[in-house]
């Protein structure tokens, strides 16, 4: 994986905690997701006018799948995320809960993609869950005032993105970024202004602090973190898009003490340090021998699927 390219969805990733905070000390979090994403619906629905030729051979079928995909790995994972944040959550114990994804993802690629683990990189997830276990433990730990069930909400929403990881990676349409970015921002725009319009919270605030935050989250995470990651899903696989994940926590960590004087200490350092070893091992993994084999075994599981599918 291009290790730029890695770069880049790390810190655009992790930009969305830091956005979601910004954006919850001026608004609700129902606010701030629908003119989040209503205007930037409005665009790239006008962008797909234009550029007809992404959406040729699809059905709608194909369609109403990316739709169900975007409920769950955007309006669901970012509802959650912006909820417990305006609980009291703080984002590196929200990005901690998230980081727990990778080791839900590779547990359940063998059986359903036939992506199997190597040792070396479970040793590497382990890595990983210990990693940023160290850098938020005491944040979870004195977050006084915070209700015990709000640290379930972050869960819902990472499992939420653990299903549509493995909805898109079963996918046998070929969807093009451009496409898929389009509906899942216009399932969003829509499910979010629905929500925002009935409990009363469509109206944006007078401040110019909301609109800040706004713009930080559609350049920074939507178009970036959220676009990286499927990319990088489509070209390395579930396993090392997610053992990335491993990253947010000590990232976000960084990003919040130098942008809002959180405390950054020995542990979130020595927290930094595992997370990059474990995701070098992960990456390296078993070299190039066992990524032709899981390779092999993930094409023999799909041509299995889709037969299967075919004869439905």
């Amino acid at each position: 994986m291009n290790i730029l390219l890695s770069l880049a969805f790390v810190l655009c990733w992790s930009s969305g905690f830091i956005g979601a905070k910004l954006g919850a000390g001026s608004a609700s979090a129902l606010t701030v997701l629908m003119w989040r994403f209503l205007p930037l619906a409005v665009v790239l629905v006008a962008v797909a006018v234009v550029m007809r030729s992404a959406w040729r051979g699809l059905t709608a079928r194909d369609v109403t799948r990316q739709a169900v995909i975007g409920v769950l790995s955007q309006s669901g994972y970012l509802l959650s995320v912006y909820y417990a944040i305006q609980l009291g959550v703080s984002s590196g114990t929200t990005a901690l809960i998230d980081g727990v994804q990778p080791l839900v993802a590779g547990a359940l690629a063998g059986p359903l993609l036939g992506q199997y683990v190597s040792g070396r990189q479970w040793v590497g997830l382990g890595l990983g869950l210990a990693g940023v276990a160290v850098v938020t433990l005491a944040d979870a730990a004195a977050g006084a005032g915070v209700p015990w069930w709000a640290y379930a909400v972050p869960l819902l929403g990472m499992l939420s993105l653990v299903a549509a990881t493995f909805l898109e990676s079963r996918s046998r349409a070929r969807v093009a970024p451009s496409v898929s970015l389009t509906v899942h921002c216009v399932t969003s725009a829509v499910l979010f202004t629905a929500l925002a319009l009935g409990t009363g919270a469509a109206t944006p605030p007078a401040g110019t602090g909301f609109w800040v935050a706004v713009a930080w989250l559609v350049a920074l995470s939507t178009f970036g973190g959220y676009g990286l990651y499927w990319l990088i899903l489509k070209r390395s696989g579930v396993t090392k898009v997610n053992t990335l994940m491993f990253l947010m926590a000590p990232v976000t960590a960084v990003w919040g003490a130098l942008m809002f004087g959180e405390p950054f200490g020995l542990e979130t350092a020595l927290g930094l340090a595992v997370c990059l070893a474990a995701v070098i091992v992960v990456h390296r993994g078993d070299g190039r021998r066992g990524t032709d084999r899981t390779a092999a075994r993930g094409e023999r599981a799909e041509n299995r699927w889709t037969r299967s599918a075919e004869s439905a």
